[in-house]
């Protein structure tokens, strides 16, 4: 440690470059010349996105977003913790805090809702809460059906992602209790199916907590030897929506991988088309990585 301490603060910022956002910050507590070299914009530029320029100039609105001239750690975290509108303010940008890989929220009026533009099944509108300035509130259909496409170029190389459909649900929502619905990631390597339950009222997400407490106590019995593993069954494969921090509810379509310079487009969709439903508010689709914290 004395050797490092040692070394110039720009030699520090620069080996802390080629580590991880979270090891610069734990670094910080090292030494004070980590700490030092933690704050340098020479360890956080290799953070930021080198098309940033270009996606700053598409940027509709933010009015948290600190001026260029910033320290390169504000701006990261900026970016993390204040999702930028771009396109007309249909898209969202950020990164991920922990890793720095770039995130995209597709919003609603960007993706392709069947009937979305027929008043009578659909209506457009301001929703509190929404990064974006509209969402889709859906009146009633039968045939439930949204796609979404975004170009694997923009997104960070060899990364695994997860595109995760945000929504809410309007008081009196109906059709979608116990609705098992066909989600679907489709990339060059090949599309992924799976089914999801948006679960409005938790009951499915209910029953699971009380599975999972009935399967410990099975695990405990066959640790003991009083239960067969051959009788074990749990019914488990739903994939059940989580409730995010901004109050609104996502749940994961699928999955893919973008390999190095990796070109090609990701198709995302969500289907359903056998009875009526209505009150889902849609705000979009995100598509960020996997890694979790």
């Amino acid at each position: 440690m004395v050797v490092f301490d040692a070394l110039p603060e720009a030699c520090l910022a620069y080996i802390q470059s080629f580590t991880t956002p979270l090891d610069i910050c734990r670094s910080s507590a090292v030494s004070r010349a980590f700490r030092a070299a933690a704050g340098s914009d020479v360890a956080w530029r290799a953070f930021l996105p080198p098309e940033l320029d270009d996606i700053m100039s598409r940027v509709t609105s933010s009015p948290l977003l600190p001026p260029s001239s910033s320290p390169k750690r504000d701006v990261y975290f900026s970016l993390c913790d204040n999702p930028v509108l771009i396109d007309e303010g249909i898209t969202s940008f950020s990164l991920h805090r922990w890793t720095g890989k770039r995130c995209f929220m597709l919003g609603a009026r960007s993706l392709f809702i069947v009937w979305g533009d027929t008043p009578r099944y659909w209506r457009w509108s301001t929703f509190h809460g929404s990064r974006f300035s509209e969402v889709a509130e859906l009146r009633e259909v039968s045939w439930l059906e949204i796609n979404a496409k975004i170009e694997t170029r923009v997104l960070s190389p060899n990364t695994d992602y997860g595109a995760y459909f945000v929504f809410k649900f309007m008081e009196g929502t109906q059709g979608f209790e116990n609705l098992p619905m066909e989600a679907s990631v489709s990339t060059p390597r090949g599309i992924k199916k799976i089914v999801i339950h948006l679960d409005p009222y938790g009951n499915l997400r209910k029953q699971c907590e009380i599975r999972r407490e009935h399967v410990g106590h099975i695990f405990a019995g066959i640790e003991s030897g009083r239960i067969s593993r051959a009788n074990l069954w749990t019914g488990w494969g739903r994939q059940l929506p989580q409730e995010r921090k901004d109050g609104w509810s996502e749940v994961e379509l699928g999955w893919f991988f973008t390999g190095e310079d990796e070109g090609g487009e990701v198709q995302m969709s969500l289907m359903e088309v056998s009875k009526k439903k209505s009150g889902l508010i849609i705000q979009g689709i995100e598509i960020r990585p996997r890694h979790r914290r």
